[in-house]
């Protein structure tokens, strides 16, 4: 089958990794993660557009300096060249997917921590899910 047709909501919900690609095309890429209280992704900056769908759990949304709380439901969208961190602001872990358009990671990769994605070099090379 093409394409990715599951429940996300259940599968985000469900991840306890910091990071999982779980599929990737040629122009965008679905990921989920899971960030443990106080746990953030850590300031970044991508050449690319992002975006964050919060499925359980609370935190903070800082994009250029500006900081918004979020909570279920919440999206948020992270336009090419905007500096941005997400931090759990919650007790629990923070769960939610990301779209990287185009794709950001190896396909398929999981990075059990965030310590284990810091020291990780991978990058996206140009494999999508379909051509594996």
């Amino acid at each position: 089958m093409k394409g990715f047709i599951k429940d996300i909501e259940k599968i985000a919900v469900a991840n306890q990794d910091f990071r999982h690609v779980l599929y990737t095309a040629k122009n965008c890429q679905l990921v989920v993660m899971s960030l443990m209280p106080k746990e953030e992704i850590g300031m970044e900056v991508h050449q690319l557009d992002q975006f964050f769908r919060v499925e359980q759990g609370n935190g903070e949304a800082i994009l250029d300096g500006v900081h918004t709380a979020i909570s279920d439901g919440f999206a948020v969208l992270v336009p090419a060249g905007t500096n941005h961190n997400i931090i759990n602001t919650g007790d629990g872990p923070l769960k939610l997917y990301t779209l990287y358009a185009p794709p950001n990671h190896r396909d398929g990769v999981i990075h059990h921590t965030r310590a284990d994605a810091e020291s990780d070099t991978e990058e996206f090379d140009g494999k999508t899910t379909e051509t594996l």
